[in-house]
């Protein structure tokens, strides 16, 4: 082994992949001259100091490709059912890592895989929206926690990031930012993508970004998947174009296949009645093809079956139908993803890069998302067996119902938990739990010719998406800088797993000892191959199943991959002694404290302002991302409009929020308040038109005090209508993830035949406003 990368591989293991000496990017202070001034030319001894670094002759490009909400059974690649054939080449030509694990959700994945530190340290315990005042929870990434894109900037790369970002605090998610959190000043040269805070988007009609500013809407109505990989293959193209030479590394992470999952008609009738058999049978071949592959021990049986899971044979053939196509149309979205990628290995071949390209895919950030819960969604909240709204038959008539328009631009699908369960196969539970296999577990590839030697080959050994950064610098034969812009660096937490990488088969010792787990203050620990659970009956996922477990329990991994055997009665002396090594990993990486998932620091919620302006620049309607206004208090909504000419149509008011809507409009002059969210609609029309001039309209949306809310409209100060909507208000100003407020238009899925996108308002818009109420 080379005595260097033996160095370096010491280094990382303790935490300390820092060069003692920085090299000059960002951090560029202008350096001592050296050479001599006369008082002219002939007199003088120029000299041209080097500002920026250049990065080693045949230093290999870069790809990491992050895939979202997929489980370890998802793909062909890994034994699943969904077609990739581009991931099938990667793998068979690269390694596939089949003991790869993530924090169990979006944000703190890609925190701690931006940075090479655990996602506390990176001070994203939980989402990006859910600030807490303590270091592990506060969503502000430091800056002394240097990205990839500023590390391997500071080497001599151009970066770039597609798709999916959220790694920027939700509060700076804003068109007023700060925006130093955001890619682009986290060391990306260039942005393309969702709002930098954005968890998931609408496929159809995403809000997408050009590093800080709002791109314009895709006229051509292309999914967001075609528009970022067009983008990432200009950016590759015009960077080679300039300078030949000089590496690159890109960050694709298109967002797929979070919810809702969208796409054509033509990648979903691929799949069609290919789900028909249920995922209890999609698990049993997947387990099967897993074992084949060499995936999974041989002898390996499915897992314990998740509680409240149903049995594929108990479901009625309308349940049946409905859910074997909701399955349907996730493979498409996945396998539409994978053409894409395609696209982009393709062209990389096409220059003459792709031998000397490290490609590194994450088959997910997390497991499979279970939020389905029992029926899926189509534009509606996910089924709660404790709603009188949305009774689970009902739910199934109506997907059963629009069945064939799931996929396209008005729906907003998901699918039902069966299918998270299949395909996280083989390991338990899911997306969300922090402490089960099926919530961590990810497949992993890693395509690099020049440096693999075993191709088509598997690893076994533990790896944690916080090693992914250590071991991208170290194949790259690159350095962490210890001041980036300005910022002296913490040290890298993760392991480099280039050992592993560059060894000519899968007989090498794992030189990953400890890595702990939590969310929503359950959590685990993994130590030498056992691992030790500590469930929290209270936190979110375990509460909505009704589940009541919070007794330790104690699983050996290393014979029992899918944590079927809980050892914690026979070894009681083992899980005290895990028990004792998390809390030392804890109170090293900001864990303290343990925070419930559903719990929310009054102090957190207050919000001072109580009026909000909206100004309109050169375009009659206007954007507000990420507004947080009533907390869930009472609030008005004005309007005052120009009204010339008869033109009165359009949106004055509107919001799309995770399969939900709201809209105030006007519609054959008269003024309407229109929302949903599940399966119930409510509409309100005013009792007299809306007469021409100069005319105020006024919406106030009062929550009465269980007695649900009510919604009354105003005609310069005229009460023209008022209805008890119940509590069917979507519209309540929270921080969520991807939702927008717009002003004067509405973009995305309307859910109402009165209005169709973009319903840009044709009355002058003179002013417009809200106010909180107290």
């Amino acid at each position: 082994m080379n005595k260097k990368l033996l160095n370096i591989r010491n280094l990382a293991s303790i935490g300390l992949l820092v060069a003692g000496t920085p090299v000059a990017a960002q951090y560029s202070p202008t350096p001592v001259f050296t050479g001599q001034i006369g008082k002219t030319v002939k007199e003088s001894q120029p000299a041209y100091p080097q500002h920026n670094p250049k990065a080693r002759q045949g230093a290999p490009n870069v790809i990491w490709i992050l895939i979202d909400d997929l489980g370890f059974g998802g793909t062909s690649a890994f034994g699943g059912q969904i077609q990739t054939p581009t991931f099938d080449y990667l793998a068979a030509n690269g390694l596939r890592f089949n003991n790869f694990h993530t924090t169990s959700i979006s944000a703190p994945t890609r925190a701690s895989l931006l940075t090479g530190r655990n996602h506390h340290s990176s001070h994203v315990g939980m989402f990006n929206y859910d600030s807490y005042g303590a270091p592990g929870y506060d969503t502000y990434g430091p800056l002394e926690n240097g990205t990839i894109a500023e590390v391997l900037r500071e080497n001599g790369y151009n970066t770039f990031a597609i798709g999916k970002y959220n790694f920027t605090p939700a509060t700076d998610g804003t068109n007023a930012g700060p925006f130093n959190r955001w890619p682009t000043n986290r060391g990306f040269d260039h942005f393309y993508g969702y709002n930098g805070a954005t968890a998931c988007d609408d496929q159809w009609h995403p809000f997408l970004y050009r590093d800080t500013q709002r791109e314009p809407d895709d006229s051509l109505g292309q999914l967001a998947i075609t528009r970022f990989t067009n983008q990432a293959i200009d950016f590759i193209a015009d960077q080679k174009t300039a300078d030949p030479d000089k590496p690159f590394f890109l960050y694709f992470a298109p967002g797929t296949a979070h919810f809702p999952h969208q796409t054509t008609p033509e990648w979903i009738d691929k799949y069609k009645g290919k789900f028909d058999a249920g995922w209890d049978e999609y698990a049993k071949q997947t387990l099967a093809n897993q074992i084949k592959l060499g995936l999974v021990p041989a002898g390996t049986k499915l897992p314990v079956r998740n509680k409240d899971l149903d049995k594929w044979a108990s479901l009625s053939a309308n349940e049946k139908k409905v859910f074997a196509h909701q399955m349907e149309v996730y493979a498409g979205f996945v396998s539409q993803a994978d053409y894409e990628i395609g696209r982009l290995v393709d062209y990389l071949k096409q220059i003459n890069q792709l031998d000397n390209t490290i490609i590194v895919v994450a088959l997910g950030d997390n497991g499979a998302e279970a939020s389905g819960r029992k029926t899926g969604v189509l534009g509606a909240r996910s089924y709660d067996p404790k709603s009188k709204a949305d009774s689970k038959d009902a739910i199934i008539a109506n997907e059963l119902q629009n069945i064939d328009r799931l996929g396209d631009e008005e729906s907003y699908p998901f699918y039902s938990e069966g299918w998270a369960a299949a395909t996280n196969t083989p390991f338990r539970y899911y997306k969300g739990y922090a402490d089960y296999e099926g919530g961590t577990r990810n497949g992993l590839i890693i395509y690099y010719p020049k440096g693999i030697s075993e191709k088509g080959g598997i690893r076994t050994q533990y790896t944690h998406v916080s090693d992914v950064l250590p071991t991208t610098v170290e194949l790259t034969g690159s350095t962490v800088p210890a001041v980036i812009n300005g910022y002296k660096q913490n040290p890298i937490e993760g392991t480099s797993f280039a050992y592993a990488v560059e060894s000519v088969d899968n007989n090498i010792t794992d030189q990953k000892h400890v890595q702990y787990y939590e969310l929503g203050s359950s959590y685990a620990i993994y130590k030498d191959g056992w691992k030790a659970q500590f469930p929290n009956d209270k936190s979110f996922n375990y509460r909505q199943r009704g589940e009541l477990d919070s007794i330790p329990h104690l699983y050996h991994l290393a014979v029992d991959i899918n944590e079927s055997k809980d050892l914690a009665k026979k070894y009681p002396e083992k899980v005290r002694e895990l028990k004792t090594v998390f809390e030392e990993e804890a109170a090293k990486y900001n864990v303290y404290p343990l925070k419930p998932w559903s719990y929310q620091d009054p102090a957190a919620l207050k919000n001072p302002r109580k009026h909000y302006q909206i100004y309109f620049g050169s375009k009659n309607y206007t954007e507000y991302p990420y507004f947080s206004g009533t907390e869930g208090k009472s609030y008005s909504l004005l309007s005052e409009i120009l009204i010339e000419d008869g033109k009165t149509d359009g949106v004055l008011y509107s919001y799309n929020g995770f399969g939900s809507h709201f809209s105030l409009y006007i519609k054959d002059g008269y003024y309407y308040y229109f929302n949903k969210g599940g399966l119930k609609e409510s509409k309100i029309k005013s009792s007299k038109p809306v007469p021409s001039g100069k005319v105020k309209l006024r919406a106030d949306i009062d929550f009465a005090k269980g007695d649900g809310s009510i919604v009354s409209l105003y005609i310069n100060d005229e009460k023209v209508a008022s209805e008890n909507v119940g509590g069917n208000v979507p519209f309540s100003f929270s921080s969520m993830a991807g939702p927008v407020l717009q002003i004067g238009r509405v973009w995305g899925p309307s859910y109402n035949s009165d209005i169709k996108t973009p319903g840009i308002l044709q009355p002058k818009y003179l002013n417009a406003s809200i106010d909180i109420k107290d």
